[in-house]
């Protein structure tokens, strides 16, 4: 991906513009990070991208490339390139309006680098590299903010979280993922501005939001959201789990909200996912609706079902897509049913080991035992083993593949269609996968068995 970013580069100052790598991408090589993808900065306006990149470019890998050029914000001076895999957003210096919805300019005039820099929301996001001749070029002292490991607005940090407040969730991120501290007035304007992050679209939240939770910072980016009065007005539902008390024989580490954040920041690694990430952060949020103290102990009853049910609203509202949040779902109104996995009949259990979710589910089972004090993994050391016995089982397929259909019941059962051959199909499944019927024969028999009432196996 570098190289061919050095050529798109190379082949804009071939042309006579000027061009650079910028942002995220200059960072992240003086951090000595290599770049999740590289941003272009350049002199070319819109038209004069899509003429340069409209004629076959050099790449080593490759003698000559096409790529394909997406307008995605031309107005702003914003064109995507794709080579093959990979994008590269490529934008014409600017210098923005005034922005009337706090969300966009009103109008952008095409510009100089310098000019480009001061516009950027962060010192650290405001530096340009020729990775032709090497060079930095800094106009807002991002390279001394890196060493002293500092986020801070370039400009008045008010007015910049006044012109886009998405600022506000990025602030937070950058801070945290990265491990650095604030500048003075960046921490305060975000203090004081933080309602403003009522304004930002639930696609920008959505987004910020995930990329926090990603990191293995998560569970402080979360926390100090919370303390600056941000993820109240973004996420409600997590919010109210502050001060929910839970029984102490379970739950020696405080109320909901802390659980959460303790279940956030023990998760290993190699569990995370997008869908797990969330499904940890939601999978009790119906626990301040569900609270009841009863004479034994504190108790929410139910409280899987209800806490995906209002995931999906959250979901939902955020715009995720529709089978993120059929899998966040599920695994949050599951979450409870692990501890009844032992005692099942085998071929629910089956049923479970073989679900394409199953094992996510057990992740997020070991999350919420972390995020307890003390932790207790006997369950989940105990079903992971059953797991993985019934992993060294050979698979056969004719505990899968029904004996009887439907038409076979209706043939030589006259049973007429409706829900009393699904509950003969699986009773019958179940007791194939158990073991306890083995070819035509031993089915018709315990078909026999099953309408009569009685049981002959």
């Amino acid at each position: 991906m570098e190289n061919t970013a050095i050529q798109i580069v190379k082949k804009f100052q071939q042309a006579g513009f000027e061009s650079y790598f910028a942002g995220g991408s200059v960072r992240d090589m003086l951090m000595g990070h290599e770049p999740m993808d590289y941003d272009i900065a350049t002199s070319a306006k819109p038209d004069e991208i899509e003429k340069v990149l409209g004629e076959k470019i050099h790449i080593t890998d490759k003698e000559h490339q096409l790529c394909k050029i997406i307008p995605i914000g031309k107005e702003f001076g914003v064109m995507l390139a794709v080579f093959d895999e990979h994008q590269f957003e490529i934008a014409t210096f600017r210098s923005d309006s005034s922005y009337s919805d706090g969300r966009r300019p009103d109008a952008v005039i095409f510009t100089s680098a310098k000019e480009d820099a001061v516009r950027r929301d962060f010192t650290i996001n405001g530096l340009f590299y020729n990775p032709i001749k090497k060079e930095i070029l800094d106009f807002v002292d991002g390279q001394k903010d890196i060493k002293k490991k500092v986020v801070r607005f370039i400009g008045t940090a008010s007015e910049r979280i006044k012109e886009d407040h998405l600022r506000l969730l990025r602030a937070v991120r950058f801070k945290n993922n990265l491990s650095f501290k604030y500048g003075s007035q960046t921490e305060k304007a975000v203090k004081e501005l933080a309602h403003l992050v009522a304004g930002v679209s639930a696609e920008r939240v959505h987004e910020e939001m995930t990329k926090m939770l990603l990191h293995p910072h998560r569970s402080h980016s979360m926390k100090e959201l919370d303390e600056y009065g941000i993820l109240e007005r973004i996420l409600p539902e997590v919010t109210a789990c502050k001060d929910v008390k839970q029984p102490t024989e379970y739950h020696q580490e405080g109320d909901v909200f802390t659980h959460i954040l303790k279940a956030l920041h023990d998760m290993p690694k190699e569990f995370v996912s997008k869908e797990m990430v969330w499904a940890v952060f939601l999978h009790d949020i119906a626990k301040p609706q569900t609270f009841e103290k009863r004479e034994d102990r504190i108790h929410f009853d139910n409280h899987a079902d209800l806490s995906a049910k209002m995931a999906r609203s959250v979901l939902k509202r955020l715009k995720f897509s529709k089978a993120e949040i059929n899998k966040i779902c599920w695994l949050i109104e599951h979450h409870m049913s692990v501890g009844f996995i032992p005692e099942m009949r085998r071929a629910h259990q089956v049923a479970l080991f073989v679900h394409p979710w199953f094992e996510d589910l057990m992740h997020l089972h070991y999350c919420d035992e972390h995020g307890s004090y003390p932790p207790d993994l006997s369950l989940y050391e105990r079903i992971m083993g059953m797991y993985e016995e019934y992993n060294k089982e050979p698979l056969l397929e004719d505990s899968f593949k029904p004996i009887l259909s439907g038409d076979d019941l209706q043939k030589e059962f006259d049973l007429k269609p409706g829900p009393k051959i699904k509950e003969v199909l699986e009773s019958l499944r179940e007791a194939q996968v158990e073991g306890v019927v083995k070819g035509k024969g031993e089915a018709r028999k315990f078909v026999e068995g099953f309408l009569s009432g009685s049981d002959l196996f």
